[in-house]
């Protein structure tokens, strides 16, 4: 049984998906790991992980959208405001998502389905720079 982590920093453009897929599977390849599990971790409260629709881009813009009208940017419903109006709306859509990913390999390749992509999802609406953390176990 082998281990390989990294570190990968993900700059954001604001609130939004960003698709990380690329750069994890380049990690996968270089480890040369052929079976194992793959965790992927986000290091922050105000953005998180999903695994999401890589074909369609509406798909990434109706997810936003959702998140949108589900959790409003209004001062007034939130006591938390240190770090502006967009931080606890930010803290309750990563609570409502996830902050940590498995995924199996196979053959040295992530076993994500045709369709599927990892995502970083920012919650905050500025840019930002996400540190993910990456940790791959197997043979």
């Amino acid at each position: 049984m082998r281990q390989h982590q990294a570190t990968l920093v993900v700059p954001t453009p604001g609130r939004g998906l960003v698709d990380v897929t690329h750069q994890v599977a380049r990690f996968v390849t270089e480890t040369a790991i052929r079976q194992g599990l793959l965790t992927v971790f986000i290091r922050h409260t105000s953005a998180s992980l999903t695994i999401q629709e890589n074909a369609d881009a509406d798909v990434l813009a109706d997810l936003d959208a959702f998140f949108t009208r589900l959790v409003a940017d209004d001062s007034r419903l939130y006591r938390h405001s240190q770090e502006g109006p967009d931080d606890m709306p930010a803290h309750i859509r990563a609570a409502l998502t996830a902050t940590q990913l498995s995924v199996p390999v196979a053959d040295g390749r992530m076993t994500l389905g045709t369709w599927q992509g990892l995502y970083v999802f920012e919650h905050r609406t500025s840019p930002h720079r996400r540190q993910i953390v990456l940790h791959l176990m197997g043979s």
